[in-house]
């Protein structure tokens, strides 16, 4: 605050106007030693320019990623001293951003879920580009890109995009029964995060069309209409995202949306002759060296890797379904899509079971 009125002071002394860039962009001004004296430090009037990607990156789960950034002076004026990059994430719910990665020279440090994950590339002169390693679904998002020289600072946004698949969720309880905090861990349970408002467009010009409002990641409620109609908020309204904006995260219980990427291994089908209980069938699947499926594996594999299979199968959370690619007779409807059969409580059926590569 002190040295921010001296300046000021400086510049309503003078007379003259002088431009400036965050805050902190002057020909000259004083900074206050601590001990009576002042230092008087001299800038040369380059202007400090930082520079990401403006298109989106995509990426998928388990790989990785380099997020570009880049910076010069305004005219170029060489070497400096070093300077510090910082790189931090932009919360889906615009709170506090989370730090990445702060770096100085060839020292840095990486916080929380990046530790191990992520370091500065600096592959030219002047670039800060970020590199990440095994992307997890929670990368997804906007990313800034800092660098701090002396009292300059200038950032710049890059966006990551993770390829996936959203999908509408419901417990065995039935219809709008999770606040905020349970739809985090169904979806959590079913191999996922909850969607983000980006994802859940994406999916919507895709073709999603559910008249179910479900969690999103920021704490609000909406869902995707391609069919106008009475029951999904009226035959006159146009398609698109229907929002009942943000609800209370305790008291409030809806449906929830979550995110799957691509997998890092295979699903497959198992089938016993007449079937399999639900504990028989995570029985195969471990005797198969695998696990039972989740809810997300399955929608992940018939997107991504384009399972396609008319028999209903068991999955971890008690559910029934199966997926189509290409539809046919005695398969469902005329779409592709992954059908369900709910969350039967008796019956025998094959299984579907997920192996890491």
């Amino acid at each position: 605050l002190l040295l921010l009125l001296k300046a000021t002071l400086l510049q309503l002394v003078s007379g003259s106007y002088h431009p400036f860039y965050n805050g902190f962009y002057y020909n000259h001004m004083m900074n206050d030693m601590g001990n009576g004296q002042d230092k008087v430090d001299y800038f040369n009037g380059a202007k400090l320019v930082v520079e990401t990607s403006k298109e989106p990156v995509y990426s998928y789960n388990g790989a990785n990623v380099t997020l570009p950034c880049h910076y010069r002076y305004e005219p170029d004026q060489g070497d400096k001293r070093k300077i510090r990059i910082k790189w931090s994430k932009l919360r889906d719910d615009y709170t506090k951003e989370q730090d990445v990665m702060v770096a100085i020279g060839k020292t840095h440090v990486a916080f929380g879920e990046f530790k191990g994950r992520a370091h500065i590339q600096q592959a030219s002169r002047h670039e800060a580009s970020l590199v990440i390693s095994d992307v997890h679904l929670k990368d997804d998002g906007k990313y800034r890109c800092e660098v701090i020289d002396g009292l300059e600072d200038e950032s710049d946004v890059v966006d990551l995009r993770l390829q996936g698949i959203v999908f509408p969720y419901q417990p065995p309880r039935g219809q709008y029964r999770l606040n905020f905090h349970e739809a985090e861990q169904v979806c959590q349970d079913q191999g996922a995060i909850l969607a983000n408002f980006n994802q859940l467009f994406q999916a919507w010009s895709e073709g999603l069309d559910w008249c179910n409002a479900g969690w999103l990641a920021d704490g609000t409620v909406q869902y995707p209409i391609r069919l106008p109609r009475k029951p999904c908020g009226g035959v006159h309204l146009a398609p698109g995202i229907r929002s009942y904006g943000p609800r209370h995260r305790h008291l409030h219980r809806f449906d929830a949306f979550c995110f799957s990427s691509a997998l890092r291994g295979e699903v497959f089908y198992l089938d016993h002759l007449n079937g399999m209980s639900l504990e028989e069938a995570k029985q195969s699947c471990q005797d198969a060296g695998a696990e039972i499926a989740r809810v997300g594996h399955l929608y992940s594999a018939w997107k991504f890797l384009g399972l396609d299979r008319c028999n209903a199968g068991w999955l971890a959370d008690g559910s029934v379904r199966y997926p189509i690619v290409k539809p046919r007779p005695n398969c469902g409807p005329a779409e592709p899509g992954v059908r369900s059969f709910g969350f039967p409580s008796k019956g025998r059926f094959g299984v579907f079971c997920y192996k890491e590569r």
